[in-house]
């Protein structure tokens, strides 16, 4: 009985939901014209500027290739941004505050310029950390590591991922047994950096030979079908990629294989810089569904950086908010009266508040508290980064606006506005791109660069 009292609550939920859709004010509606009164406010426009940002590209780039990460940005972009700013300054040091696998880290090696990320997520600063650290590891050297791997030991699968259930047994055997290879050569091999190139290839293949795919979230495909030598065909062709693109780096840059890159596993929000930058480029999380943490929870737990979920809730926890966040964690920051805020927020949130009373059905009643902790959590980003600019240095945002419970949130002008709050000078917004609404399809809904200046002369 209590199940079929749950199957009907969700289905009134979702009719619920659907009658809001069909009868939402913003259905046609765009995020260009509901912008109008807040480029008003700040004096400035945003200028049409198509640009290729998206993460996509890279899967077929030198060193990029060696681990995706979906939610990032395009190495062309960074190249074409550090490029077009790279003659204001003589001696460029590049930030990125939000790291993520490091492509504005290995693109500012490629170039020449030294730089440096945080990332709280360990998986990904280890990646990024073996992508721009790991260049003068000898391939031959990798390969014979690869080739020296017992296939015989296996290790077992972390237990409370149910790895059962997101893979097939076949293709968990054979998982299991490159996991003990690798911890073998943690005891054999002496270059850590040729086992840290072994981590990475192993956990680029893991959600390649599971259940699952990330299409962005992680979840189930019913129609993928995985042959059992998968792990290990993958897991060479990988390795085998990768002793390629080390060959490539020594012919073609050796020269760039002393730049500086450091990657650093530290909240942006708490961590004060001792050095000056002249460029920091990022993308933040944006404001929606998607869990950052959880999307890499396989490659977290197969890699050892959690041993359980309460490892993960506590990583997910410290990040810049999501709205999969626990209702603790807002109802902790709720009760602060120390928290950021501006005039343009406190309305955005008062208007989500009366528009999920209105409705009576929403996924997140907290939704208003959860908007609040995103900007007050990106003002302490933003605060870390511009005090840490040199005269003259710029600050490039890639984000995405959003529309939360029929009320518009220009994520991106919010953000310009900090910018100029802190001392910062709007100098562009452009949009790279359109995309849509999650929640009503037909919104049209923009990505943008934002690019703010050190007032302070240069």
């Amino acid at each position: 009985m209590a199940q079929r009292t749950l199957s009907f609550a969700s289905s009134e939920e979702l009719d619920a939901r659907k009658r809001n859709i069909l009868r939402s004010p913003k259905a046609d509606g765009s995020g260009g014209a509901d912008s109008i009164p807040y480029l008003v406010a700040l004096g400035v426009s945003i200028a049409e500027r198509k640009q290729p940002i998206q993460f996509t590209p890279n899967f077929s780039r030198h060193i990029h290739r060696w681990a995706s990460y979906v939610q990032g940005f395009s190495a062309s972009f960074v190249e074409s941004t550090i490029r077009r700013h790279c003659r204001d300054y003589p001696n460029l040091r590049v930030l990125d505050p939000f790291a993520g696998c490091g492509t504005v880290l290995v693109q500012s090696k490629l170039l020449g310029y030294p730089s440096l990320g945080t990332e709280l997520n360990p998986l990904l600063s280890f990646v990024a950390g073996v992508k721009v650290n790991s260049w003068d590891v000898s391939p031959a050297r990798l390969l014979a590591a690869f080739e020296s791997m017992p296939k015989d030991a296996p290790q077992e699968a972390p237990r409370f991922l149910r790895s059962v259930n997101q893979f097939r047994p076949g293709v968990l055997a054979n998982l299991e047994r490159i996991r003990g290879g690798i911890g073998w050569l943690e005891e054999h091999e002496a270059n850590r950096k040729v086992l840290n190139l072994l981590k990475v290839a192993f956990c680029s293949v893991l959600v390649p030979c599971s259940n699952l795919k990330r299409t962005p979230c992680l979840g189930y495909s019913r129609s993928k079908a995985v042959p059992d030598n998968a792990p290990w065909r993958l897991f060479e062709a990988k390795v085998h990629a990768i002793a390629s693109d080390l060959d490539t780096i020594r012919r073609t840059c050796g020269d760039r294989i002393p730049v500086e890159s450091r990657v650093l596993c530290e909240d942006a929000m708490e961590y004060r810089h001792e050095q000056k930058f002249d460029l920091a480029i990022t993308s933040p999380p944006y404001m929606n569904g998607l869990d950052y943490v959880m999307n890499y929870k396989i490659e977290m737990g197969w890699l050892g950086f959690v041993a359980d979920h309460r490892g993960l809730k506590e990583i997910k926890d410290s990040m810049v908010v999501c709205d999969n966040v626990s209702k603790e964690l807002v109802r902790g920051f709720a009760s602060r009266t120390n928290a950021y805020t501006n005039d343009w927020i406190d309305k955005i949130c008062a208007e989500i508040s009366r528009n999920i009373e209105r409705r009576g059905v929403y996924r997140r009643t907290d939704m208003p508290h959860v908007v609040a902790k995103y900007f007050d959590d990106l003002y302490r980003v933003m605060h870390n980064v511009s005090s840490s600019l040199n005269p003259g240095g710029r600050f490039v945002l890639v984000v995405g606006d959003s529309l939360i419970a029929d009320v518009y949130v220009p994520t991106d002008l919010i953000l310009a506005r900090i910018g100029t709050e802190l001392g910062l000078q709007i100098e562009s917004i452009e949009k790279a791109r359109s995309r849509r609404s999650g929640q009503i399809r037909s919104y049209r809904l923009r990505e943008s660069i934002v690019t703010l200046r050190n007032l302070e002369s240069a």
